[in-house]
């Protein structure tokens, strides 16, 4: 990959805030990756391989980013999306379309930061469409900040093919959340499979609102869609997890995993099933509650003072 000339110092920045997020941003630079660096509503640079077409267009308040992969590709290491914001105040509005082809696999991480942010919107919408037989994942990690305001607004549309898998894992627990609306929506064909996850620590007064919902129209499509909430000190958030049973022999599941650390927490999960074919089977389970007070007891049995298990047993459980 080469850095535009006028972008190397942004790059800079860019690169400390894509190694606080858990990226390594030495690996978006070799050719033999597909890589794509956004900051703002600018390229800074990209790379891609034979067989994965990447388009982009930019104007000051929008960048729209389009992915096609030829059938039959099989892309051997993860394609790299790095997004960053570096100011203060602002928005950041993105779009991302991915055509998937048909007997593909392929990988994608992405990486979100937003170190100097005081009060900015990120709106993120992507549509992707996957073939017949394919492999993809795609696991968005986010670092905010702990002191500033991170709007978040992201858009999760898929269209999983005919005995294709799709596993997608959105994952916030290194910083501050700020506001966040989160929506994944997977619509399922024949003998297709999806994974979905939504992985957040609330401190604070942070609010997140996580929308899941499972679409299984295909015969013998499956779905597992879960959600992991760590809730403190004055946080809020409002999980709905949704599965639709519409295919011959579908099988879903949600499952909403919340804990509660805090007297002023304010945490709701609402799980909706429903069956419109007889054939197809849902369930559903969920816990919200506090951190299991033996865990906490054995721990401080052995000299961690109750902050410090309970932060051990959060770790424990955001791994």
């Amino acid at each position: 990959m080469q850095i535009e000339k006028n972008y190397s110092k942004e790059f800079e920045y860019i690169q400390k805030a894509y190694d606080k997020a858990g990226g390594d941003v030495s690996g978006l630079l070799t050719k033999d990756i597909v890589s794509i660096i956004v900051s703002g509503h600018k390229i800074l640079g990209r790379n891609t391989v034979e067989g994965v077409h990447i388009e982009a267009d930019c104007d000051e308040n929008h960048v729209k980013l389009y992915f096609k992969v030829d059938d039959g590709v099989v892309v051997k290491k993860p394609v790299h999306l790095c997004v960053g914001y570096l100011k203060d105040f602002g928005e950041q509005n993105l779009d991302y379309e991915f055509d998937i082809g048909n007997n593909v696999i392929i990988n994608f991480i992405s990486h979100c930061s937003f170190p100097a942010a005081k009060d900015i919107l990120h709106k993120m919408k992507s549509k992707m469409i996957i073939g017949n037989n394919s492999k993809v994942t795609y696991e968005d990690v986010h670092f905010h900040n702990e002191e500033g305001l991170v709007n978040l607004d992201t858009d999760y549309e898929t269209i999983v093919g005919n005995n294709s898998k799709y596993d997608n894992r959105f994952t916030l627990t290194k910083t501050r959340v700020g506001n966040m609306k989160i929506k994944m929506d997977v619509d399922l064909k024949d003998d297709a499979k999806a994974y979905i996850e939504t992985k957040v620590r609330e401190k604070k007064d942070d609010y997140v609102e996580i929308n899941e919902i499972l679409r299984l129209n295909g015969k013998n499509s499956s779905g597992i869609a879960k959600t992991f909430v760590i809730a403190t000190d004055e946080s809020k958030a409002k999980v709905i997890t949704e599965a639709y049973g519409n295919g011959d022999y579908s099988k879903g599941h949600i499952e909403c995993d919340e804990i509660v650390d805090g007297p002023k927490v304010d945490l709701s999960t609402i799980p909706l099933l429903r069956v419109k074919n007889e054939l197809a089977e849902l369930t559903h389970e969920a816990s919200v509650g506090r951190i299991n007070s033996d865990q906490l007891e054995t721990l401080m049995s052995k000299g961690l003072t109750e902050e410090e298990a309970s932060e051990m047993i959060i770790k424990s459980i955001l791994k």
